[in-house]
């Protein structure tokens, strides 16, 4: 989504296979009603540069070393994606992103 919009992708700096970390977030879209912090799993060696995160997204989550880890469109708000694992048994509230995600799609998606 962050690069389809003009972000740049690049290395995370770390490798985040199987590892799990805070991730605060606005409590907007799939994550309206969560705890905040919440423990995400991740999978993952890239992210959006944040310098270059388009100002059609707003950036809905992160984690402590400001890695992006959610965003949201401004004007079409069920695009919407993360960089974590919500179906992961170590993500808390996982099921709840994944109804969250399904209320917000319009009515012709679903």
């Amino acid at each position: 989504i962050g690069q389809v919009f003009g972000g740049e992708i690049v290395s995370a700096g770390e490798l985040m296979h199987g590892k799990t970390s805070l991730v605060s977030h606005t409590g907007v879209g799939v994550f309206q009603g969560l705890e905040n912090p919440l423990t995400a799993t991740r999978y993952h060696s890239l992210a959006i540069k944040r310098q270059t995160c388009p100002d059609v997204l707003e950036i809905t989550a992160w984690v402590k070393d400001g890695t992006i880890m959610g965003v949201r469109h401004r004007q079409y708000p069920h695009i919407e994606g993360v960089q974590f694992h919500p179906e992961s048994v170590l993500t808390t509230s996982g099921k709840q992103i994944l109804r969250n995600f399904l209320k917000q799609l319009p009515s012709s998606v679903v």
